[in-house]
Order: structure tokens, then sequence, then C-alpha cells
């Protein structure tokens, strides 16, 4: 009889491979098509639903054998979350690397503010009297808003603090004291929108999120204001929505590492204006970060496979 097995829908750290093989056979797909991921259920008791790889209900349905579902990471909106909690299958998680998102805001949002990418072809491209012409930004003396205050939203939080602005949060979720212990000011989205320089986004994508950032709330934004997206591409309406505003002047700068469609289509008008900054679904891919996600993630397969609660999960009422 063959080794029951884990199948991932792309690589994960050779450490957290080590870590599920202490139980299973570890499988890499050739590819991370619901296709391909329906023909190897088989034998199949874990699945890591990793990169562009979705995990559906057809999917948990048909897998007989599955016991439990790894992501790598905070998000899951990749995995039919109800179809798993109908089959009592764990959800595993691993949201240990949001120091990582936190710092790739703020690189996106100092690299917007202080015009970095032109200022490195002026340099390069024999322009140097560009800096005369081009005003370069602070983040000192300025508004930073932060739209969702989790575990990210509030690492971001402290890592702006050396810096003499003003930090504003929304969330539902988090209490005006729990803000006020990191020297935030809870706030309504209009508010935020209205009064921020820079604005952050780091909630998860639900049903209530979804479309977050729309055309009407682009326009409440100040104009000029720089929008930074690490959290989930869907939150954003679309595009289109940002390429308008971007072209009108109304924001004065986009640092997406998130798009509604991964990978998006890269003839996208957005993709021309010297003012995005873009990256691939990449900056909480730090090396420390992913080896944390990865080990974590494996851990808590593993604990469910045991029988045993793990650290994080997203349907813990199945366990």
């Amino acid at each position: 009889m063959s080794k029951k097995r884990v199948v991932c829908t792309a690589s994960i750290d050779d450490e957290a491979v080590e870590i599920l093989s202490q139980q299973l056979t570890c499988e890499l797909l050739p590819d991370t098509s619901v296709e391909t991921l329906m023909n190897a259920l088989d034998d199949t008791v874990a699945i890591v639903c990793r990169g562009e790889g979705k995990v559906p209900a057809e999917i948990i349905d048909a897998a007989t054998d599955l016991r439990v579902i790894g992501r790598p990471g905070a998000g899951y909106d990749s995995v039919d979350v109800e179809a798993a909690t109908r089959r009592a299958i764990p959800v595993v998680l691993a949201p240990v690397g949001g120091f990582a998102v936190a710092e790739g805001a703020v690189a996106m949002l100092l690299t917007l503010i202080k015009n970095l990418p032109q200022a490195d072809e002026w340099v390069k491209t024999g322009q140097w009297s560009q800096r005369y012409c081009t005003p370069c930004g602070d983040l000192t003396g300025h508004t930073l808003g932060i739209v969702g205050f989790g575990r990210i939203g509030q690492h971001l939080a402290r890592l702006v603090q050396p810096f003499d602005l003003r930090t504003v949060a929304y969330d539902t979720q988090v209490p005006a004291d729990a803000m006020a212990e990191l020297g935030v000011e809870k706030v309504d989205l209009e508010t935020l929108l209205a009064q921020s320089d820079y604005v952050s986004l780091h909630v998860p994508l639900l049903a209530e999120t979804k479309g977050l950032i729309t055309a009407a709330r682009l326009a409440q934004m100040k104009r000029g204001a720089i929008l930074i997206n690490t959290s989930r591409g869907g939150v954003v309406e679309s595009l289109d929505v940002i390429a308008a505003a971007l072209s009108s002047g109304q924001l004065g700068g986009v640092g997406f590492d998130v798009f509604p469609d991964e990978p998006p289509d890269h003839k996208h008008p957005l993709f021309r204006h010297e003012r995005c900054l873009c990256a691939p679904h990449y900056i909480g891919l730090s090396t420390l970060a992913w080896s944390r996600i990865c080990c974590t993630m494996a851990a808590g397969m593993n604990a469910v496979l045991r029988g045993e609660k793990p650290e994080f999960c997203i349907n813990p009422q199945v366990l």
C-alpha cells in the first residue's frame, strides 16, 4: 500500500518539507491548476495551497482522505473554508511573517515619497538638473492612514513611530485604547481617507472588504495622496479606477504588491505610469519571514495529523 502524502501546489521551504516528511511523503505538483490537484488526490491526506494554487469545494469534496489544508501566510481566500468546515477539515495558517509585509509597505511608501525610481533614472540618463524641477516629499510632518489594524497594521504603526508624523487607523474590530497604546488615533474610514497624505491597506479579503477602495472612495482622499496595497488585490475595486485616479492626479502614487488577478495583465495602462510602483506579491517573502511561515504551517499541519491543536487555524470549531 502506498504511503499517505501531502501535495504542495508550489514549493515551500526545505525545512518545512522535512517537518512534513516526518509523517508523510511530500510531493510538489508540476503546476498550480485545479485539474492537476484533482488528479493528485489519491492517498492525499494533506494539501499545501501556495502561490496561484486554489482549493475549491470541488477538490475538498473529492478528496476523501483529506485531513488538513495548509496555507503559508495569513490569507486564506484561495481555500473554500466553508467547504472545508463542512467536512471538518482544519485550515491551518501561519500569520507570522507580517513584519516583512510591514517593512515592504514602508519601503514602497518611502520610495514613492522620495521619487527614488525617477531620481535613479535622472542620474543614469544625464538629467541631473531634474532635481531642481521635482519636489522631494517627506513622511515627517504628514499623516499616515492604516486601513486594517491587525498584526501587520500594528507592526507598521511600530515601524513608523520614530518618524515625526500623525498616524490614524480604521478597524472595526480593534478598540481605540489598543490603538492609542501604539500612538495611533482611531477614526472612521471616511475621516482616514480625507485626512491622510498616505494610506496603507492591511485588511483581509472578506465579503465586507472586497472592492473596499472604489472610485468614490478614491475621490474622498486628499488630492495627490499615495496609496499602498500589500494586503489583497481584491480589496481594490479594479486596476482601472486606480489608473484613472493616477492619470487625473487624484492619486500622487501607488505601491502595489498584490492585484485583483495574479499575475495581472502587464499591458494594463496602470503599469505605464511612472508613479506606479509594483512587486509580484513578493515583499512578504523575505528569507526570514518565509522560513518562519513555512515551518509554522508545517508544524501546525503535523499537529492536526497527530490529533493535536495547531497554533493557527481559521476554522478551530472543527478541531
